[in-house]
């Protein structure tokens, strides 16, 4: 064996070693229990970036654990490729968005191979291949079948320059985040997906998911946002009925005027008429519509001098068009309330409309100042006639039954969520397999003409989408009539692949099929699920429901994809910048600057290495390209080796929470595993032992370091498996490292108490270091690889202690610490703690009360 540890050398041949037996192929085997651990797959962007290594070490560190415990584990990979940057590199590089995708797979698979992750990579899929692609296709033409597609015209954020749709965080300042041009709110045809069939389902299955951060199923419950309310209808004379939703009918006799969307069809009527109204419906077109930028953004509007009639009193309010109302959210249309609606409220005060305040507090426990704001809280009506007093309860139930009555409004329950749309107008995507025909409309592609293949030979010129120009693509023939028909040039969200490439996982090897029930059936659904939480409302919630499609569809049986969710916190690193002659910034990677500390470890000055002056210190921040603080895996893994990374990631914080990166306890990191190599060496040097533990012969020190062997085998079990905080656990294995430091018995029995010690180490450190528990594993006597040795088990006698320290406080004030025999009684320990000169100290003059015993740890005396 090597004195030194030699990552460069050992890695290598444990990772081929992996791929010669075929280690981490995924077995279905009906007579073992599975395990199914998944890492949100990457997007092929060129490299992997810290986020990544954390991510997917920890599902590595979990895999491997439960493949120890005798399970059979699928841990997969793959690649979710499709998507909007590679047309921007397209564009900016002149190489296909195909080539380039492939490129970067085969770049990023080498570096995730080269991390050590027991990947079954004969399961590998890329999102953008045909072989893929091709049943989500015929997936979507069932769901036509079905009922639960359909188009419609929607507004988008419509670059005009660039002819795309924008997301709204592509939108900077009103302009396109590439082109810069003004951007407009448009109407297009969008096609959509009935995610508001299974509201409910996706909101009372969330209380099924036992294993998933509270956190984000508030986030998801929240964002389908069931609620009750009532439908009020407010006639408008010359138009028809005006339909609004409230959850606050009590409040309907303080409306004071109506609020339309720029868009809805009174706006645009008034319209026809009134050049003031068009110009802002007009302006209205460049406007956000995140819902986070309208709580915070000037409240604007215009009277359309037109008004409706109050569905209870008669009178005739006001109606305007308002910027913060969506025309996609609701009916357009909204009562309001300014009295008891901060919005409303800051718009009336803006155009001096009228407030009427129609709820009070509660036996006037709050003070009500609405010149200073809304009063938004539930209380007895006042100032509305016959259900003055009322409170909530009543006052709903009594309003909407009076609704309900003159045929102006009933009670219903009402989402936030809103359904699906799938569609993009742009080329890198899967083709929706839908085919236009002049005389039979939308048609969906036959399954024997699947999948409908995207080209991959394009040239890009950022106009548009390439299908749009591609007659070879577009001119097809009605499958239904014959006729001359065009194909569908949208292509799917990207969110549709990534829905449910868990369950293809599963059947990888199915060719003629979507899924493979018995394959799926053994699988699914997946156990541990591991990805960042800003996926936790839109992919979780698609994922959600495209599983529950495939479980109606009987190619699934379970009701949800993920029994379990781990959300990693973010990797940050230190931020350095320079200002520039215009006042901005200029990043400078953490690899250039030299930083000087103070004791405990702060940065107190910066300088560039280039020049040696200095840089401004902007803190930790998330690593990113725009602040140049990430931190290339790939340098670290050349310079320390793949486990000295791991064992950093894995140490440095609970996975949850953010992770600051830190060059010294990277280092740290690095020394621990020399110290571990350097152990199993200098054990090594009296070669194997000779004689077998025998635990009724060891001295008290032997019988100490067996007892720290089993309980940090114990503490580390439970870390990793139910409390998944293996930053504690690695911790405990430093501890029991310190512990067989400290121990210099190279008797027989010593060295096989020490033989076992190393042993455990390298069996509990094994799925976070792999290769060099690899070698050491070997060094240390065993022909059978690591990779196949079983979880050490606690052997509960070692954890027997003969004596215990005793804690002795004197009124609550620890004052002597005493070792007892495990069995003492409390006489016993009174007695011993009143032998302590200390404690006689504390009780000179004084008469003991009682005494207070916690068993194995306590005693407290009360004196007076």
């Amino acid at each position: 064996m090597n004195e030194h540890y030699q990552p460069q050398e050992i890695e290598p041949l444990a990772q081929r070693f992996w791929e010669e037996k075929g280690s981490f192929k995924a077995i279905n085997d009906p007579q073992k229990e599975k395990f199914y651990c998944l890492s949100m797959f990457p997007y092929p962007s060129g490299r992997l970036h810290m986020g990544h290594v954390r991510n997917y070490t920890i599902g590595d560190v979990i895999s491997r654990y439960q493949r120890m415990q005798g399970k059979s584990v699928l841990q997969p990979m793959g690649w979710d490729a499709f998507g909007l940057p590679a047309e921007n590199a397209a564009i900016n590089n002149n190489v296909a968005p195909a080539k380039w995708t492939y490129e970067n797979i085969d770049y990023m698979r080498n570096q995730l191979c080269r991390m050590g992750f027991g990947y079954d990579w004969s399961r590998e899929l890329a999102t953008c291949h045909p072989e893929y692609y091709r049943w989500e296709q015929w997936f979507f033409t069932k769901l036509m079948k079905k009922g639960l597609v359909y188009k419609r015209d929607a507004e988008v954020n419509w670059d005009p320059v660039d002819q795309t749709v924008l997301a709204n965080e592509q939108v900077i300042d009103g302009r396109g985040w590439r082109s810069g041009a003004l951007v407009e709110r448009k109407k297009i045809p969008q096609w959509f997906l009935k995610i508001t069939d299974y509201a409910d389902q996706l909101l009372d299955d969330l209380d099924k998911l036992e294993h998933w951060p509270e956190q984000v199923k508030t986030m998801q419950r929240n964002w389908i946002g069931r609620s009750k309310g009532a439908e009020i209808s407010f006639h408008v004379p010359d138009y028809g009925d005006l339909e609004v939703f409230t959850t606050r009918p009590d409040t309907l006799m303080g409306v004071t005027y109506m609020a339309v969307a720029p868009q809805h069809p009174l706006a645009l009527k008034a319209a026809e008429n009134n050049s003031e109204i068009a110009n802002f419906i007009a302006d209205c077109r460049n406007m956000k519509v995140a819902e986070a930028d309208i709580a915070v953004m000037e409240k604007k509007g215009v009277a359309l001098g037109i008004e409706a009639l109050h569905p209870l009193t008669g009178e005739l309010i006001p109606v305007w068009t308002a910027n913060f109302v969506l025309m996609d959210y609701g009916s357009g249309a909204v009562m309001s309330v300014p009295a008891h609606d901060q919005r409303d409220w800051e718009f009336a005060r803006k155009y001096n409309l009228p407030l009427k305040q129609v709820i009070t507090s509660l036996n006037n426990q709050v003070e009500i100042d609405l010149d200073k704001e809304a009063f938004t809280e539930k209380g007895p009506l006042i100032n509305s006639g016959d259900y003055d007093d009322l409170e909530f309860d009543m006052a709903f139930k009594a309003i909407t039954k009076e609704l309900s009555k003159r045929k102006r409004g009933k009670v219903t329950i009402h989402y936030r969520l809103r359904d699906w749309g799938v569609s993009r107008q742009r080329y890198w995507g899967a083709p929706i397999p839908v085919i236009n025909c002049p005389d039979c409309g939308p048609v969906a592609v036959p399954e024997d003409q699947l999948p409908v293949v995207l080209p991959e030979d394009v040239e890009f010129d950022g106009v548009g989408s390439p299908l749009k120009k591609m007659d070879s693509f577009i001119q097809t023939t009605c499958p239904e009539c014959g006729s001359a028909a065009e194909r569908e040039t949208d292509t799917f969200d990207t969110f549709m692949e990534s829905s449910w490439y868990a369950a293809r996982f599963a059947s990888r090897s199915s060719t003629n099929a979507m899924l493979d029930p018995a394959q799926s059936s053994y699988w699914l659904p997946v156990d541990q699920y591991i990805g960042g939480i800003e996926h936790a409302i839109l992919h979780l919630l698609y994922s959600r429901f495209y599983h529950k499609l495939l479980r109606d569809e009987g190619l699934v049986d379970s009701d949800e994809p993920f029994t379990r969710l781990l959300c990693q916190g973010m990797v940050l690193a230190e931020t350095y910048y320079r200002e520039d002659e215009r006042g901005g910034q200029t990043w400078i990677a953490p690899a250039d600057v030299i930083t000087e500390t103070d004791e405990k470890g702060r940065i107190i000055s910066a300088r560039h290495k280039l020049d040696g002056e200095p840089v401004i210190v902007s803190g930790m921040a998330k690593m990113s390209k725009s602040k140049n603080n990430g931190i290339d895996p790939q340098l670290m893994i050349d310079r320390y080796g793949a486990d000295t990374v791991r064992l950093f990631m894995m140490f440095a914080a609970p996975p949850e929470q953010s992770l600051e990166w830190s060059d010294s306890a990277v280092e740290g990191a690095h020394r621990f595993l020399r110290r571990l190599w350097k152990q199993v060496h200098d054990h090594l040097q009296h070669g194997l032992p000779v004689n077998s533990l025998k635990a009724s012969d060891l001295s008290d020190e032997q019988t100490e370091l067996r007892r720290k062997v089993h309980e940090t085998i114990q503490k580390v079990s439970d870390d990793t498996e139910r409390r998944q905080t293996f930053n504690t656990a690695i911790a405990a294995i430093m501890e029991l490292s310190n512990a067989i430091g400290r121990f210099h018995d190279v008797s027989p029995q010593g060295r096989a108490v020490m033989h076992e010690a190393l042993e455990t180490a390298v069996l509990l450190l094994s799925p976070i270091v792999p290769h060099i528990c690899h070698q050491l594993w070997q060094h240390l006597g065993h022909e059978q690889a690591v990779i196949e040795a079983t979880w050490p088990l606690v052997d509960e006698a070692a954890l027997t202690r003969s004596t215990v320290e005793i804690v002795v406080q004197v009124n609550g004030k620890v004052r002597a610490r005493i070792e007892v025999a495990a069995d003492a009684d409390e006489d016993t320990l009174l007695h011993l703690a009143l032998a302590e000169e200390n404690v006689q100290k504390h009780m000179q003059g004084k008469t003991l009360r009682k005494k207070i015993a916690v068993p194995n740890k306590l005693l407290n005396i009360v004196v007076g």
